[in-house]
């Protein structure tokens, strides 16, 4: 079964910001295959499943703890055993920001992330390793002005004259994703 961890932060506060482009792309592949969500207190995630082809997930914690629901949801669903260190996880793929690349363009590559992501960093501790899927959105629509922070940047919602290039970018993806 393919396990797809869409990142992002939990409440209406943080829907559809830069830094939950994951959960958004999860979403866009949840219409897709038909497929809602329930809630899983034992995972700290929401999780859908489509037959026994994809699992479909959403941390419920916030960014910087999303490793805590990953090992959870892998641990319950995919019998991971985390102390087998720097294993190979090629079933798992985790869509998340990326401010080194532009909006509107992706990467998807096995075991490369940007240089700095706290999502991703907290995978990294929880699960012990970076051999994954990485499903890399870009969401910088700065056009090289950099006078905000990327970490205050990443939780600013789409520019309404960016919404076509997202809405673009997201479907493409989540049908790349679908095969």
């Amino acid at each position: 079964m393919i396990t797809i961890i869409g990142l992002g932060n939990p409440g209406t506060e943080y829907r559809n910001t830069r830094h939950s482009i994951g959960q958004v792309v999860i979403d866009k592949i949840a219409s897709i295959l038909g497929v809602s969500f329930e809630m899983s207190k034992k995972t700290h995630s929401q999780v859908g499943r489509n037959k026994k082809d994809f699992l479909l997930v959403k941390p419920e914690t916030y960014m910087n703890d999303s490793g805590k629901a990953a090992k959870a949801v892998l641990a319950y669903f995919a019998k991971f055993d985390p102390s087998d260190r720097d294993q190979e996880l090629p079933e798992l793929f985790v869509i998340h920001d990326d401010l080194d690349i532009p909006l509107g363009e992706f990467k998807i590559q096995f075991g490369t992330g940007p240089k700095v992501h706290n999502g991703l960093l907290s995978l990294y501790q929880h699960l012990k390793t970076n051999r994954f899927w990485h499903v890399r959105v870009g969401v910088d629509g700065r056009s090289g002005q950099r006078t905000m922070p990327g970490s205050e940047y990443v939780l600013q919602q789409f520019m309404p004259n960016e919404r076509e290039t997202v809405d673009h970018v997201v479907e493409t993806v989540a049908r790349k994703l679908l095969g």
